[in-house]
């Protein structure tokens, strides 16, 4: 099994969690070296977070399946967003784990992957299935957002828009309703979560 984290401690000690079930062949720190040392090792299992340095892991398990590689793939991430959830999955791999969640539910992950399944933490499973989609915005409800989250003022979205300040506040209204959130902060933070901008 390889493990790919740039976090020492967090490796560590999922390093220590899984011991007595996965022989660790190596562990690594950024996505170059996770496909490396992928090719090079042929491991059972590749466990990865996403977020690394230099080439992220989604990145990286993407160029693994383009070079032929079929090794399960499981993500552990503190990334919950239901887009990075979707191109986890796109890019081939077979599970994704909350790192709040770790521990046993990792274990389970690995099991059901190493036995051909897909594993994904089951809060985020909904986002996958289609039991649960993210809200559309339309084009100008899009910009708003997006400039809010930049952290201009209604007043200079209308002058950069050219439209009223009404119609601004009026577009953040109805995206916080969409949303199901109650202040500017929260309509940003849950934009945020669902991948319809970026942190």
């Amino acid at each position: 099994m390889l493990l790919a984290d740039d976090h020492r401690m967090v490796a560590e000690g999922i390093a220590n969690l899984i011991s007595k079930d996965y022989d660790l062949l190596e562990v690594v720190s950024d996505g170059d070296a996770l496909f490396e040392s992928a090719v090079q090792h042929q491991p059972d299992i590749i466990l990865t977070d996403v977020s690394m340095p230099g080439c992220d892991g989604i990145e990286a398990v993407r160029r693994l399946f383009a070079a032929g590689q079929q090794t399960p793939v499981i993500f552990m991430t503190v990334h919950n967003e239901p887009a990075m959830v979707r191109e986890a999955i796109q890019s081939g791999a077979r599970g994704y784990v909350l790192k709040a969640a770790a521990g046993d539910e990792l274990l389970k992950a690995m099991h059901e992957v190493s036995n051909g399944h897909i594993y994904v933490s089951p809060e985020l499973w909904p986002y996958i299935s289609g039991q649960r989609k993210v809200p559309s915005l339309t084009n100008m409800q899009k910009k708003v957002l997006g400039l809010l989250s930049s952290g201009m003022r209604s007043r200079e979205i209308a002058t950069k828009l050219s439209v009223s300040v009404r119609t601004v506040d009026s577009h953040r209204y109805s995206i916080m309703r969409t949303l199901g959130v109650t202040s500017s902060v929260a309509l940003i933070r849950e934009a945020e979560r669902l991948g319809l901008i970026k942190s």
